[in-house]
């Protein structure tokens, strides 16, 4: 039997969603079937239209409303929208994650999501409890909770050291999105 690891990908430099893709396009090369649950975007990207070309490999689905505020508490929380995606988001990728149908599934911008308020940190840590021992489980985003980082077996941050959008340069299609 194959072990999975829990893997995560945080830090303030750009890579962490491309990471992920890159690891899930490694599984679906290697015939395991990954399972993507993009939260916080709405945004239908390049990406979208390349991994299209491995369907049945790989699943994509977007919970996500787009940019949110982050609410100090979460009653209140001002985007019922993003709070509602977000839980949808959740509860579909538990059932992907317990369905034994994947090899990988991955929680793109999760870290997000909690940091934001919609979703709570402790719920995360109750589904990494959950995660099969045979599934490889990746999560994304800025602002990694310590508690996810502590259950972690392997966590890297992505550090901007310097990015030309400092300099005005706009997201490039096949390049940012």
């Amino acid at each position: 039997m194959r072990k999975g690891y829990i893997q995560v990908y945080t830090g303030d430099g750009k890579g962490k969603t491309t990471a992920a893709l890159g690891l899930a396009l490694r599984a679906a090369g290697a015939g395991l079937k990954v399972f993507i649950g993009q939260f916080i975007k709405k945004r239908r990207c390049s990406e979208h239209k390349a991994l299209e070309r491995f369907k049945g490999l790989i699943t994509v689905k977007q919970y996500g409303t787009g940019f949110v505020r982050k609410a100090e508490n979460r009653e209140q929380r001002a985007e019922p929208k993003a709070i509602e995606a977000a839980e949808k988001g959740f509860a579909d990728v538990k059932k992907a994650l317990l369905s034994g149908q994947y090899d990988m599934v991955i929680l793109d911008e999760i870290n997000i999501a909690v940091h934001y308020g919609l979703l709570g940190a402790n719920d995360a840590l109750k589904l990494l409890d959950k995660k099969p021992v045979e599934t490889e489980l990746i999560l994304t985003g800025r602002y990694a909770d310590e508690k996810l980082i502590k259950k972690a077996d392997l966590v890297t941050e992505m550090r901007e050291i310097k990015h030309y959008f400092k300099k005005g340069v706009k997201a490039r299609k096949g390049i940012e999105y």
